[in-house]
This record gives structure tokens, sequence and C-alpha cells, in this order.
């Protein structure tokens, strides 16, 4: 007599892809932090730049006797 041949199975696993996109959104809200620290830091100067011309005038104080 003659034994039976063993049964093969293949299992595919795909792991490619539909990772939900939890790491995407977790760097684009820090992107989005850092941006708004580097903005609050240099006064919206990042945006363009603001041309400040400040012109100070001081007497000298008169010379005493």
């Amino acid at each position: 007599m003659t034994d039976p041949e063993p049964v093969r199975e293949t299992t595919v696993i795909h792991t490619d892809g539909d990772g939900g996109g939890g790491g995407t959104v977790i760097a684009v809200v820090l992107l989005i932090a850092v941006l708004a620290v580097l903005f609050y830091l240099f006064g919206g100067q990042l945006l363009g730049s603001k041309h400040t011309d400040v012109k100070v005038n001081v007497d000298a104080p008169a010379k005493s006797g």
C-alpha cells in the first residue's frame, strides 16, 4: 500500500500599506507645533521682513558750572 501525499498549505500575509497613517498625523502635528513656536519666538518676522525705522534723539544734559 502506498502512503498518501501530505497536504501542503500556503499562507500569504500582506504587510505592505494600510498602516493607518498614525505616524504621519503625529509628524504633521509636531511640525505645526514647531512652526508655531518659531513664529512666536521671532515675532512674525519669518513671513516677511518688518523694517522698523527707529530714531532716538536724546539731548545731552547741560554742563553745569
